[in-house]
């Protein structure tokens, strides 16, 4: 982008005022013409192409509101990113301004009174790698490269939710830099609208440069593994599967995944490329309980291969990195659902005959547990009574493969609807689903918009999936 599409993009010329920004900072301003540049504007989704005019790197919460007043006094428009990895891309924007947290990404853990004080660009493996050095972690999602800003102030689930809870319900605090350059600290007893508001209500009302999370006793070593089973066998697989769960205890999760068999190592080479029902588990408790506990999974039907045991949880947090790296096409279409019923069951199998990329895959997630005990008022995050979530995961590699890949992600939505309990994860909306907005907070909503009106009433803060104040 020519440097006067800066111009273009704000209601004045701005050459002097970021030349003022530079100088201000901390960090670092990356323009168009700067050799950074094309590194600088990536994000994990592929399909996501876009080309911001400022990019402000930022160092400290002092750099943030230097930015967030640039913003606002621009006109430029104001995507915020930590991780990069949403899917819907919200993490930049054309012609205006990012402020970039990925280098606020220090951890600092207090081990005596299990609290981690997080950076607003720390990614999932820099919080991983700092809490269980003192052998604790807090919930978060099963991705490493993820950052904690979008997850958390999402909702945040993965192994640890059906015993500790989301990410979300472990969050003690957090530095916000609002809409008018202001430095806050939400919590319990500090601006504690603000604070409900976050706990869920994604990046609507603010920057968070810092929290502060509740950790748990976990690992630092944890039974998981892959059970791979045949798509032949997948109605009876899942069936049992469910009865299963329905008798698990809090420390197990099991989540089951239909895809075409990646080659792993441990599946014979004639299973590569065929379709699977893998389920991926991982218990948070005694290793050695943990293997009797699971040890009926290895019987739910002609077994393709295993591969179970004890291994560091901060390795098992990244074993599917692989599958998701960034820079691949990706589309999501997602549910909740308050079961698993038969004809769910029947939908998800048939859809998953029709996979349009060997990269795709139906991803079906346990809940329940310790993600239902807050109440549906207590926060943003409305979503209590789900016992399973669905996430269609479309992903390729070539843009003509687009139209048919969207096609089949809908379609697995439309069939697996009825199901569905109307409600959905706001971090699996993708950028065409705007008017889901309203369902991923229920009888929240009308909450959300008077919190918005009050910190963010110009809606600065709306490259999101956003809740408008009007």
């Amino acid at each position: 982008m020519p440097d006067d599409a800066i111009k273009t993009a704000a209601s004045r010329p701005l050459p002097a005022a970021i030349e003022a920004l530079k100088r201000d900072l901390n960090g670092k301003v990356v323009l168009p013409r700067d050799a950074a540049y094309e590194d600088a504007r990536k994000i994990w989704n592929g399909m996501v192409d876009k080309r911001p005019a400022v990019i402000v790197r930022c160092l400290h919460t002092s750099d943030v509101v230097r930015a967030v007043s640039f913003a606002r006094e621009s006109g430029l428009p104001l995507a915020v990113r930590g991780g990069g990895h949403n899917i819907a891309g919200n993490a930049t924007c054309d012609g205006g301004i990012v402020i970039d947290l990925s280098r606020m990404n220090t951890v600092s853990v207090d081990p005596a009174l299990r609290r981690a004080q997080v950076g607003g660009g720390a990614l999932l493996a820099d919080v991983d790698a700092a809490t269980q050095a003192h052998g604790l972690a807090v919930p978060l999602g099963i991705n490493s490269t993820t950052g904690i800003g979008g997850l958390a102030l999402g909702g945040g689930f993965g192994w640890l939710s059906r015993k500790h809870g989301l990410t979300v319900d472990n969050l003690e605090s957090a530095e916000i830099v609002t809409a008018n350059g202001k430095v806050v600290r939400a919590s319990a007893t500090e601006h504690p609208d603000l604070f409900w508001a976050i706990r869920g209500g994604g990046g609507n009302f603010g920057i968070v440069t810092r929290f502060e999370f509740r950790l748990h006793p976990v690992g630092p070593q944890v039974l998981s593994g892959l059970i791979v089973y045949s798509a032949w066998d997948g109605k009876s697989v899942l069936r049992k599967y469910r009865d299963f769960m329905a008798q698990a205890p809090e420390e197990l999760l099991v989540w089951c995944v239909l895809r075409k068999a990646p080659p792993l190592p441990f599946l014979p080479p004639e299973a590569h490329g065929k379709d699977i029902v893998a389920l991926a588990l991982c218990y948070a408790g005694d290793p050695a309980e943990g293997g009797r506990l699971v040890a009926p999974l290895r019987k739910l039907g002609a077994l393709v291969g295993a591969h179970v045991g004890v291994q560091p949880y901060t390795a098992w947090q990244q074993t599917f990195d692989p599958l998701l790296a960034a820079g691949a096409r990706n589309y999501w279409k997602s549910h909740f659902f308050a079961g698993f019923e038969d004809g769910l069951i029947d939908a998800v199998l048939d859809q998953a005959r029709r996979l349009p990329s060997p990269q795709c895959e139906i991803f079906i997630g346990a809940l329940g547990g310790a993600t239902r005990r807050p109440a549906v008022g207590a926060m943003a995050y409305a979503q209590r009574d789900a016992e399973y979530t669905m996430n269609v995961h479309g992903r390729w590699d070539d843009p003509a493969d687009d139209a048919r890949g969207v096609r089949w992600a809908r379609d697995v939505f439309d069939a697996t609807a009825p199901f569905a309990n109307g409600g959905v994860y706001v971090n699996f909306l993708t950028a065409d689903e705007g008017a889901r907005v309203k369902s991923a907070y229920g009888p929240n909503y009308d909450r959300l918009v008077r919190v918005k009106r009050q910190y963010d009433a110009a809606n600065l803060f709306r490259l999101n999936q956003n809740i408008n104040p009007d």
